[in-house]
């Protein structure tokens, strides 16, 4: 591989054109022309020997060689562009702070995110995304992402939150017609042969987990792809529902849903922020983890 520290301007105008999309696009973020922008490109591929995008009148798509580029540089651009605030560390931080979690998660964090957090770091511009979908964090230029569950892309940098209970809830009317047992009779055989609102993500069944290491795939005709829809569909008496215990705790307290089998041991799952900047996260990136930490405890004990 040849050396590419002198092709700045050539990886800055790659990575915007990948990130924005276009040429014309990339060019209006770094305030030039698309010809320019076309030029460095094509200075930049001629120096590594690879074309990165295959261009037409109507598009210009990433080859794979493009692709693998990008995941490899586009981190190392955004830490570089970030570096400064690592040497003014004592100063409060500024800029945008683009960030994603999970709908769910929306009402329990985003009253401290826009108020306390918010009021403590004026000079922050906020950009939140709700969505349950796994965003790519380089290409759709997110700084952090908020994500329950274990990390499935291992060249994020992951900070740990908190590890986040789990429960299996239904309601009233559903126990009276699927049986007359107690929860606290309720077996992990008892669970398996109920009908849930099932979690489908990419086609895939999530599997109702248990502490011991054992598992099953619940049977159920509701399908959904988020833990409001199988509140709402649980709370209905459509099937149980295997939740965080704190998308869940308000409908525990009032009675809306039970717990189904409060003596069965269920496992946490973790809840992490995941940023793709290496070992030297923004500042305005580690005092917003700090912050989601924090109120992620709350979430623990509920």
């Amino acid at each position: 591989m040849p050396n590419l520290l002198g092709e700045t301007s050539g990886l800055m105008a790659f990575v915007r054109t990948v990130e924005a999309g276009s040429f014309s696009a990339a060019a209006r973020d770094l305030d030039t022309t698309p010809s320019a922008v076309s030029k460095s490109v094509s200075r930049l591929e001629k120096k590594i020997g690879t074309r990165l995008f295959l261009r037409t009148t109507r598009a210009l798509t990433l080859t794979q060689d493009g692709q693998a580029f990008f995941e490899r540089v586009g981190p190392l651009l955004r830490e570089l562009d970030s570096s400064d605030e690592a040497i003014a560390s004592r100063s409060a931080p500024s800029g945008r702070l683009r960030v994603s979690m999970p709908v769910e998660f929306a009402p329990m964090l985003l009253p401290g995110l826009f108020t306390r957090f918010a009021a403590t770091y004026p000079d922050l511009h906020l950009d939140v995304g709700l969505t349950d979908r796994f965003v790519n964090l380089v290409r759709e230029d997110y700084d952090v992402v908020l994500r329950a569950g274990e990390p499935t892309q291992g060249d994020l940098m992951v900070r740990p939150l908190a590890d986040l209970p789990m429960v299996v809830v239904a309601s009233e009317p559903f126990v009276t017609t699927w049986g007359s047992q107690r929860a606290a009779q309720v077996s992990a055989q008892d669970l398996a042969r109920l009908p849930f609102a099932r979690y489908v993500s990419n086609g895939l069944i999530a599997p109702v987990r248990l502490a011991d290491g054992t598992s099953f795939v619940p049977s159920g005709r509701v399908d959904c792809d988020s833990g409001f829809a199988m509140i709402q569909a649980a709370m209905a008496g459509l099937g149980a529902a295997y939740l965080l215990r704190c998308l869940v705790a308000v409908e525990l307290k009032t009675g809306a849903l039970v717990d189904l089998a409060p003596h069965l041991s269920l496992p946490r799952l973790p809840f992490n922020a995941l940023h793709a900047f290496g070992r030297t996260a923004p500042l305005r990136v580690r005092l917003f983890c700090d912050f989601v930490a924090n109120e992620a405890k709350v979430l623990a004990a509920m």
